[in-house]
C-alpha cells in the first residue's frame, strides 16, 4: 500500500505527545492547514529533512498553520531527536502496531502530508522532496498572510530528492 495521495480524506489522528498529552487532528484543522510528518529517529533522511520542516515552522507556524511530527519511536528516543535537531513543533508518539501510519499508507519515512482545514490531503511526499517542502512553505505563507520567503539558502547544496 502506498502513502495516501492528494484529494483523499485524511484519516483521524489521536495520539499523545512526548509528554503524554493526548492530541487530536480535528482540533488544529478548525483553525487552518496541518502538516503531518511521519518519521523514525534513526532515519538519516528524516534527520536531513526535519530541520527544513522546522525552518518552515519557525517562519509560519501559528494557530492558523500547524505542524506535527509523528514518531514511530518511543518518547525517550524521540525527545533526544527533538533536542538534537532543534525541533519546536509538537511531536506525537505512535505506539507499536503503527495504526495511524498504516491508515496513511506509510511504507517509508519521512512521509509528509499537508492537510487542508476540510480534512483533505493537499500534498503527499515520501522521502525528501525539495519541491514538496517549497510548496508547503508557500501554502503556509498564504494561510498565515505572511510574505513568502526562500526556504533554502543560496549557499546550501540541496538535492531535489532523497528517497526515504
Amino acid at each position: 500500500m502506498a502513502a495516501l495521495t492528494p484529494g483523499r480524506k485524511a484519516p483521524a489522528v489521536s495520539l499523545a505527545d512526548t509528554s503524554g498529552q493526548e492530541m487530536s487532528l480535528a482540533d488544529p484543522l478548525k483553525n487552518g492547514p496541518v502538516v503531518l510528518a511521519f518519521f523514525k529517529v534513526t532515519c538519516p533522511i528524516c534527520q536531513f529533512t526535519f530541520p527544513f520542516i522546522e525552518r518552515i515552522h519557525k517562519a509560519f507556524g501559528t494557530s492558523k498553520f500547524t505542524f506535527w511530527g509523528i514518531s514511530q519511536d518511543d518518547a525517550r528516543d524521540t525527545r533526544e531527536f527533538v533536542k538534537e535537531y532543534g525541533i519546536q513543533f509538537p511531536i506525537l508518539i505512535e505506539e507499536r502496531g503503527y495504526a495511524v501510519s498504516n491508515q496513511y499508507g506509510i511504507t517509508n519515512v519521512p512521509t509528509i502530508f499537508l492537510i487542508s482545514p476540510g480534512g483533505e490531503i493537499q500534498i503527499s511526499s515520501v522521502g525528501f522532496e525539495k519541491d514538496a517542502l517549497e510548496k508547503i512553505a508557500s501554502e503556509a505563507a498564504r494561510a498565515t498572510d505572511k510574505p513568502a520567503s526562500a526556504l533554502f539558502k543560496p549557499s546550501e547544496a540541496i538535492p531535489a530528492y532523497k528517497p526515504g
